[in-house]
């Protein structure tokens, strides 16, 4: 039997396959997006017997400096921000390079790969656990090795700049293997030929890299910028486990703020609200990088 005929044969075939995705897309996407909208349009407090219905207001709350959410919310978007501009280039340029010198043919290739790509395996919770430890002021291995060398100890989750540091540094640790097997991928998707062409034209290593591997690789870049900045203004785990969002609220990012208001506070429509103005920046964010880094004609 053809494959025609097979189609005609039972036509249903096609869409009980693709059921169980659309179910769970509905179940925990579709409908959730759709219950945050209604949400944010009330006054939704666990707290009252009806939920009264507010219209924008959470939305004009937020928009509003003599509110009292204002503050907070605000507050975490700036630090948001913050941790998008300082981390981004950080976790774009060393998977690149990580993948640069992975792909070359050298002994334990196979084991240095696995090395940087194993921390991204673990849980927010066991790496929070881990950095804590280190980074603790009185009793961490960081602060140990300064003192073993003569130098002061730092308060690296209570002061900043050392906050936003320490924050850093366990994010580039955690997250940079999978940025690098994503730049790995494309780097050998590569055709070897244009790299034995450019060598013919006369071109080095820099200019291999600059007219081989960059072009080829943009789209590669527009996924991995675009991925990268939405991983990171999804900032949550790592302050609220190490600095529980201090010095003050200096590391209080949007989703924390949000997390505050609604499961602290038990105003989940104003938390909606906010999520939804989170999410309208992120896509413009993301629509506008896709419009700068998409392949010219």
């Amino acid at each position: 039997m053809s494959r025609t005929a097979l189609r005609h044969h039972r036509p249903w075939t096609p869409y009980l396959f693709v059921a169980p995705f659309v179910l769970l897309m509905l179940t925990f996407l579709i409908w959730p997006a759709i219950r945050g909208v209604w949400m944010s349009l009330h006054n939704w407090d666990f707290m009252l017997p009806a939920k009264p219905w507010v219209g924008l207001q959470n939305y004009r709350d937020l928009f509003d400096s003599g509110s009292v959410i204002f503050q907070p919310f605000w507050n975490g978007m700036q630090n948001t921000f913050l941790f998008v501009l300082i981390s981004v280039p950080f976790l774009v340029t060393i998977p690149l390079g990580l993948s640069l010198l992975l792909n070359r043919k050298f002994p334990g290739r196979t084991f240095f790969r696995a090395v940087i790509f194993t921390p991204f395996v673990l849980g927010v919770a066991v790496v929070g656990v881990l950095f804590g430890y280190l980074f603790d002021p009185e009793v961490g291995l960081v602060n140990g090795l300064l003192s073993g060398i003569g130098l002061p100890k730092i308060a690296w989750l209570s002061s900043q700049p050392q906050a936003w540091i320490t924050i850093l540094i366990t994010t580039i640790w955690w997250t940079i293997g999978f940025n690098a097997v994503i730049f790995l991928a494309g780097l050998q998707s590569l055709p070897p030929e244009l790299y034995e062409a450019a060598e013919l034209d006369g071109a080095g290593r820099w200019g291999q890299f600059r007219h081989v591997t960059v072009p080829g690789l943009r789209n590669v870049f527009v996924f991995v910028l675009t991925t990268t900045i939405l991983a990171s203004a999804n900032l949550f785990g790592q302050p609220y486990l190490l600095t529980h969002g201090g010095p003050g609220d200096s590391t209080t990012t949007a989703i924390m703020a949000m997390t505050n208001e609604g499961l602290r506070g038990f105003r989940m429509g104003t938390a909606a609200a906010m999520s939804y103005v989170l999410a309208l920046a992120l896509a413009l964010v993301s629509i506008a990088n896709f419009l700068l880094m998409r392949e010219r004609k």
